[in-house]
């Protein structure tokens, strides 16, 4: 935000303290798609994990297998209530002898775990002060590390005291990197000088939604449970031992079907007005949905992520928005995503046969 060119965020914007853009946008998201671009993700926070017990002790409170995640390596994970809803989602990295989660909000997990220490040898702390997040995209990643002498590892690896870690969204080639927060600015004034554009949270977001990857509170609300958001395949590991909410999630993946999905919303540009975040999806009058993240896509034009009612047909013409600012929204079809196996069901249809 202190350099030349940044434009700040709108007042109720949900990533203060990082730049919006830096003067063209969609030129942005372009850069991202065609060559290389680095994000000021710095508002994320952070939670550090030291301690020989970290794996094992995040292990049983979290939806993850941490016993299997061996060093320099990284993950997601959730943390559920006893309904199984969601309550957090992180981003895992376990290099140099400590697990770093970046998570939207450190305050509410950051106690929970510190909760759950009794006798284990883990020191969870807020790590948000000592580190910042910056995110490089782009199909030229991997040339761009290569010039900053930046070994790109298979997965996860030391960056001094922090990491670089490769990751499958937003778009082509991710790569976070975790730096001190006091060489945040030489840090970003490197990889800039190495070839990539400065990009601001409008680009990174319209590049998140088009991936389909939620952000708590924003794509979620307090019933969400992790089938509707896909994050099941990232984030829970479906053969590990006990944990808060395991249960709802086995029943759903082996017998049931999640009530809602997150599905792309293809909005109508033309019409006046925007949906925001929590304003309702409706299909003949009747709120069939919820609105999450809506962002401006540099092809795809205005699109939302949006919780969808499973028995909304896909060719359905929806409207998104509270009343005064309604818009018509088409699902995208490419969006809906596959049904679990339900080996639970076909064993019930077997036994009926």
């Amino acid at each position: 935000m202190t350099l030349p060119g940044a434009v700040p965020p709108p007042d109720d914007s949900t990533d203060a303290g990082v730049a919006w853009h830096y003067g063209d946008p969609f030129a942005e998201q372009r850069s991202a798609a065609r060559a290389v671009v680095v994000v000021d993700r710095s508002n994320r926070g952070i939670i550090a994990v030291p301690g020989e017990d970290r794996l094992k002790w995040l292990h049983t409170l979290t939806s993850q297998h941490f016993e299997l995640l061996g060093e320099n390596a990284s993950t997601e994970a959730l943390v559920l209530d006893a309904q199984g809803r969601l309550e957090h989602h992180m981003v895992v990295a376990n290099v140099g002898g400590t697990v770093f989660l970046d998570v939207e909000k450190v305050d509410d997990l950051l106690s929970y775990l510190q909760k759950m220490v009794f006798w284990s040898k883990v020191e969870p702390r807020d790590a948000t002060g000592e580190f910042a997040l910056l995110t490089i995209v782009g199909p030229d990643a991997s040339a761009l590390l290569e010039k900053l002498d930046i070994p790109l590892p298979a997965d996860a690896a030391p960056l001094g005291e922090g990491f670089v870690r490769q990751m499958s969204w937003p778009g082509q080639n991710a790569v976070d990197l975790l730096v001190p927060r006091a060489e945040l600015t030489s840090w970003w004034q490197r990889i800039t000088d190495a070839g990539a554009r400065p990009a601001g949270s409008f680009a990174f977001e319209a590049l998140r939604v088009e991936s389909r990857k939620p952000r708590i509170g924003i794509d979620t609300d307090e019933r969400t449970i992790p089938h509707e958001v896909n994050l099941i395949e990232p984030a829970v590991h479906l053969n590990k031992g006990c944990y808060r909410g395991q249960e709802t999630v086995a029943k759903v993946h082996n017998v049931g079907r999640p009530p809602r999905r997150m599905l792309l919303l293809h909005l109508d540009g033309s019409a006046d007005g925007e949906p925001e975040t929590g304003d309702p999806v409706t299909l003949d009058g009747k709120t069939v949905g919820r609105v999450g993240s809506v962002a401006q896509h540099h092809e795809l034009g205005p699109i939302a992520l949006a919780l969808v009612k499973r028995s909304v047909p896909i060719d359905s013409d929806l409207l998104a928005g509270a009343p005064e600012r309604a818009v018509p929204a088409r699902i995208d079809p490419d969006s809906v995503p596959p049904d679990t196996p339900g080996l639970g069901r076909e064993a019930v249809r077997n036994l009926r046969g």
